[in-house]
């Protein structure tokens, strides 16, 4: 899901059934000139399916090195702008030496027929090694297609979803050789995954695959950031960047702890160079509950961004598939990017989670959507969780301060819709157990967990269609679940018009 780095975590729920193809066609719109193609567009309703043209040989030094471009899937339906959070494309790459070094880097996405606003970094990326991508989106739909005449997304074993039907938010290229060549670096002990420490609370510190993390689309999105100038152009997240856009100014979002979690920009200062970032799961554990917990994540220096070390999805999975305890929260068969036409799909679920590392779906309850719900909701490892950390919690930074003042309020809002969005209330046949309260302003001053009252569908047993699947109209961000009235309780808030610019990865 997404966050709006302390200005909102919006978690935008992929649209279930949406159709495209990856290599699709080119759709060229009217000619423009370089300015006013890097114009962010200010439209009133952006278009919320965006295409990605892959460069050649993406997982080449040079690959990496050149710039994604971002063009409308339909031009019919509006421009796509990177600078616009509402459109942002993200990518992130991990790279893995023979001898077991990691690395994190983050490839440009610029609008096409546009200049990148600094030269990108080039990285190092040493004969033999093996490198994984990703990519993040803050709408929607983002479809990968290939740049020119060579087939990039051949070359770069990238995977989309299934023909006719995209994941949403995410995509991935060469993940699985990625993890099966680390988890070989880790059985030969030339990869170390750092213990996870124990949290303020007394349990092992939380990983993206922890029932008191994931939401309605786990492991999805990216941890990225870019800049963008006054004209809409796109840099890199480093010193020269910052440089060339405007010397001597600082960013108002300086800091990984202070970008916003659901993607939306920051502000400059003085008229500087604007953060970009992509919400995510991952972005939320590392920069706002880590931190409220006590934990430190696994992170990697980032070649784009001056060697700073970083989190990254990558990292998170490793982390996760060497550490986390069951319960073990794995993709589910009623996550929204994994639905076909809103149908459940093996085979699309599979998909998703040979990107991040995770088993095919098996027997018995694994991938079985009320399962999933009755752990998150049911266990102590789950929801619950949060709520006895509440205290730690109430303490800390809210990633979107206009939808709660407080990451609790934040998190409660998040499984409020998480609920509804998995459609645990008809697999459950319940109620949903998290009650807001907001204030006049419509902010989650509070929540309260409540006991499930029905025995969940036996595992095999779930519908074979998505009980609860978001309109395109509706947005799933943690921003759309404010309860219905100022000053109320809610079970379950009426989600208002999508906005997308966060992606539902914060975590609805």
């Amino acid at each position: 899901m997404s966050i709006a780095l302390i200005g909102g975590p919006v978690i935008l729920a992929v649209v279930a059934g949406s159709v495209f193809a990856a290599e699709g066609r080119d759709h060229r719109g009217p000619r423009q000139n370089q300015a006013a193609a890097a114009q962010p567009v200010a439209a009133a309703t952006p278009d919320p399916k965006c295409t990605l043209l892959v460069p050649d040989n993406p997982l080449t030094a040079g690959g990496l090195a050149t710039p994604y471009r971002l063009v409308a899937s339909d031009p019919a339906q509006g421009p796509c702008r990177e600078a616009n959070p509402d459109q942002s494309a993200f990518v992130e790459a991990a790279i893995l030496t023979p001898n077991g070094k990691l690395s994190v880097y983050n490839p440009l996405v610029t609008d096409k027929g546009t200049r990148p606003a600094a030269r990108t970094a080039r990285p190092s990326v040493p004969r033999g090694s093996t490198v994984g991508i990703w990519f993040g989106f803050n709408s929607a739909d983002l479809t990968l297609r290939t740049s020119g005449r060579a087939d990039s997304l051949a070359q770069g074993k990238c995977v989309n979803g299934l023909p006719g039907s995209v994941f949403g938010q995410f995509a991935y290229c060469n993940a699985p050789a990625f993890f099966r060549a680390a988890n070989t670096q880790i059985a030969r002990g030339h990869l170390r995954i750092p213990a996870l420490g124990r949290a303020r609370d007394g349990l092992p510190c939380p990983t993206t695959r922890d029932f008191s993390v994931v939401d309605q689309d786990g492991s999805d999105n990216v941890v990225t950031h870019y800049l963008a100038d006054a004209h809409g152009r796109i840099a890199q997240n480093n010193a020269a960047s910052r440089a060339a856009l405007r010397k001597g100014t600082r960013l108002a979002n300086h800091g990984d702890r202070h970008h916003r979690h659901n993607g939306k920009a920051g502000s400059a200062t003085h008229g500087g160079p604007k953060d970009l970032a992509n919400g995510s799961d991952n972005l939320l554990l590392t920069q706002f509950m880590d931190p409220a917990l006590g934990c430190k994540p696994f992170t990697a220096p980032d070649q784009s961004s001056d060697g700073h070390a970083t989190s990254a999805l990558a990292l998170d999975e490793l982390s996760a598939a060497a550490d986390q305890k069951t319960p073990i929260a794995l993709v589910p068969q009623n996550d929204p990017m994994t639905l076909v036409d809103g149908r459940t799909s093996v085979a699309k679920t599979n998909a998703y989670r040979a990107g991040v590392d995770m088993p095919a779906v098996g027997a018995g309850a694994d991938g079985d959507g009320a399962a999933f719900c009755a752990t998150l909701f049911r266990d102590p490892a789950g929801i619950q969780r949060v709520f006895k950390d509440k205290t730690l919690f109430e303490k800390a930074p809210s990633p979107d301060p206009a939808m709660a003042p407080n990451l609790f309020g934040f998190l409660a809002s998040r499984a409020n819709q998480t609920f509804t969005n998995l459609g645990c209330d008809r697999l459950l046949g319940a109620a949903d157990p998290v009650i807001l309260t907001t204030n006049a302003n419509g902010l989650v001053t509070d929540a309260v967990l409540t006991a499930l009252s029905r025995t969940p569908t036996p595992a095999g047993t779930s519908p074979s269609a998505s009980p609860s699947t978001p309109s395109a109209d509706t947005d799933t961000s943690p921003a759309a679940a404010k309860a219905t009235s100022p000053t109320s309780a809610s079970g379950s808030p009426s989600p208002k018009a999508q906005q997308p610019h966060g992606d539902h990865r914060y975590g609805s």
